[in-house]
Parts: C-alpha cells; sequence; structure tokens
C-alpha cells in the first residue's frame, strides 16, 4: 500500500505540471486519498480547484484482474489514447489526464449535474493527448517513480481475459482462496466475487479476485 501512496503523490505532481501548462490562472490543489475514489471538485465559492488521486485506484490499476473495471481502461482502448494499449503505466498516466480534463471542463462552462462525461469532457480529454501533453505526462511519471524506485510496467495487459475467468464461478460455489482461507461465493460482480468465510473464516466477507480463488469440490470438508 505504501508503494501505492507515493505513486498517488507522483501523479498528484504531474496534475500540477498539466495547471501549469494549461489553466495557470486558476487555483488548483490536489491530495491523496486513503480509498479507491478519484476524482475532480470545484467550489464556485472559493474559485479553487481539487485533485483528489486515490490510493486503491493506484494498487488496482497495477492487477490486470482489477484494472479492467475503470473508465480509464476503457477509454484508452475505445479511443485509441496512448495507441490503444493498456499498462499499468498508461492507465495511471491517462488518470492523471482524465481527472485534469475535468478541470477544464469546469473551467468552459461544459459541466452540468448528470452531464459529466460529455461532449466537452471529451474534447477536453482528446486535446491533452492530441497536443503530446499527455504522453509528456507520461515520460514524466514513468521517470519520477523510476527516480523513487518504484517502476511502473509496460507490459500490454488484455483485463478481459481476466474478466472472463469470472464466468468459471458462481453464486453457491466453495472456493479456497489467500493463505488458508475459504468460503462460498455470495455473489459474482463486474471484477470481483463477493465470498463468505467458511470453517476458521466463518463469519467474515471478502472481495476476491477470480485468479486467487480455486474451486474445492463438495467432498473435502468446509
Amino acid at each position: 500500500m505504501e508503494r501505492a501512496r507515493v505513486i498517488a503523490g507522483l501523479m498528484a505532481e504531474a496534475c500540477h505540471e498539466l495547471h501549469s501548462a494549461w489553466a495557470p490562472a486558476c487555483r488548483l490543489r490536489t491530495r491523496v486519498g486513503s480509498g479507491r475514489a478519484t476524482w475532480h471538485r470545484y467550489d464556485p465559492r472559493r474559485d479553487d480547484h481539487c485533485i483528489t488521486i486515490g490510493a486503491l485506484m493506484v494498487a488496482d490499476k497495477a492487477q490486470p484482474a482489477l484494472c479492467g473495471g475503470w473508465l480509464s481502461m476503457r477509454e484508452i482502448q475505445g479511443r485509441g489514447y496512448f495507441g490503444g494499449t493498456v499498462s499499468e503505466l498508461n492507465l495511471l498516466a491517462h488518470g492523471c489526464c482524465h481527472e485534469f480534463a475535468h478541470l477544464l471542463q469546469t473551467r468552459a462552462g461544459g459541466r452540468r449535474y448528470g452531464q459529466v462525461h460529455n461532449a466537452v469532457f471529451y474534447q477536453w480529454l482528446d486535446r491533452l493527448h492530441q497536443s503530446g501533453s499527455a504522453t509528456t505526462l507520461r515520460s514524466r511519471l514513468a521517470e519520477a517513480a523510476a527516480a523513487e524506485g518504484l517502476p511502473l510496467a509496460t507490459t500490454p495487459v488484455t483485463p478481459a481475459a481476466e474478466t472472463e475467468a469470472l464466468t468459471r464461478f458462481s453464486p453457491g460455489d466453495r472456493v479456497a482462496f489467500g493463505q488458508g482461507l475459504q468460503g462460498r461465493i455470495r455473489r459474482v460482480n463486474r471484477r470481483t466475487c463477493t465470498v463468505d468465510g467458511t470453517g476458521p473464516c466463518r463469519g467474515r466477507r471478502y472481495r476476491v479476485p477470480p485468479r486467487m480463488m480455486t474451486p474445492i469440490r463438495e467432498t473435502e470438508p468446509v
């Protein structure tokens, strides 16, 4: 988790570089959050923009089994950003651009309630990529992470293949996972399974990626 927090801090710094180049007249604060929530918020009373980078979001995007549920992956593949290649580095660099595009969208008056990811937003996001700013940010983020001894993976990943692994599981299946943990699947979600612990784990509930689960035959004791 410490790795994720450090990288989230580097992403926050990268957002300030975009701010200096694209909107230096406005005020921007950045912060690292402890959860997955990553967002841009604008306070019109203070004319203050704030971008929060979630550490758990950073951790998710290092894992093929989890990154497939994020909008960043769909935008990279669907709009051809970074050549349509999904990798940890590309996901995180694009995440910075995504949140900063919300700042530009807000300043342009293009953000309305219920219209967050609208045409105005994608016009700004496209401009960040087409101008080369996204590529420059990606390079600087990679260099900063490497300097911290935390290199970001550039190997292409296929989240869809990991997501397909969920089709092997159904509610009611018994599974083993982690270090000696076991349980029964309660629900199959988009990226993980909700598992109710059994045996020594009874009374606990877990969210488990499919790659971490092994089916248990019903003849084996719970």
